[in-house]
């Protein structure tokens, strides 16, 4: 099991940038393709983004490729989102996610507690 803690959500303005982190600890992080995912009021959690454990595959959902980036630090066990040109409709908490397969499965085995992203319009 790995332990996964998300930072950096916040309020931003429709068109602005924010970039989360997402530090995991308790196990060989190299082990781990990762993920994020997104839960908006009322929604269901869906897919965001994946990167396997040496950085170089990624995957995103229609919805945000093109916007957001994926990325990992394997030195520092964190694993990173950036999120450029927001809209309204990215507002949702947004987990990180942890599985030993690539691409990360809908239903990771390790979940972080979420943090908060809001986009203004």
């Amino acid at each position: 099991q790995v332990q996964l803690v998300e930072s950096g959500g916040g309020l931003v303005q429709a068109g602005g940038s924010l970039r989360l982190s997402c530090a995991a600890s308790g196990r060989t992080f190299t082990s781990y393709a990762m993920g994020w995912f997104r839960q908006a009021p009322g929604k269901e959690r869906e897919f965001v983004a994946t990167i396997n454990w040496s950085g170089g595959r990624t995957d995103y959902a229609a919805s945000v490729k093109g916007r957001f980036t994926i990325s990992r630090d394997n030195v520092k066990n964190t694993v990173y989102l950036q999120m450029n040109s927001l809209k309204p409709e990215d507002t949702a908490v947004y987990y990180c996610a942890a599985d030993t397969g690539y691409p990360i499965p809908s239903h990771p085995r390790d979940w972080g507690q979420g943090t908060q992203v809001t986009v203004s319009s």
